[in-house]
């Protein structure tokens, strides 16, 4: 599965919450301020020829809905930080993260709770 540039990941986490949209539906949903037309119809086009969306025509128009899974983007895009920052170790990602961000001990808690039910 391909990265996504900035833009790209954007468009599709409105997509993940909205399930399908046309292009104005996109936009609207978009933080000001808001990028022209043409900039997400392209950004939606090539989300498709990458793969990440789809589309159904509705009259003159299309409207597009993601064919990944923001979880399988997820998973992958984790996997891909912890190979390339933290040498594969999930140990040594967490262990960064309670370093440099001040951890919350219920926050560790919660997670050896998930830890402990996954396995």
């Amino acid at each position: 599965m391909r990265q996504l540039t900035k833009a790209e990941e954007e468009i599709m986490q409105v997509l993940w919450q909205l399930q399908m949209a046309n292009v104005k539906t996109i936009i609207d949903t978009l933080p000001e301020p808001k990028p022209a037309y043409n900039t997400v119809s392209t950004i939606v086009r090539i989300l498709e020829s990458k793969g990440f969306v789809d589309y159904e025509k509705r009259g003159k128009g299309h409207v597009y809905f993601p064919i990944v899974a923001k979880e399988s983007y997820s998973n992958q895009s984790i996997n891909k930080l912890v190979d390339n920052y933290f040498q594969g170790s999930f140990q040594s990602m967490v262990s960064f993260f309670v370093k440099k961000n001040d951890v919350d001990i219920k926050d560790i808690e919660t997670l050896l709770n998930e830890i402990n039910k996954n396995n």
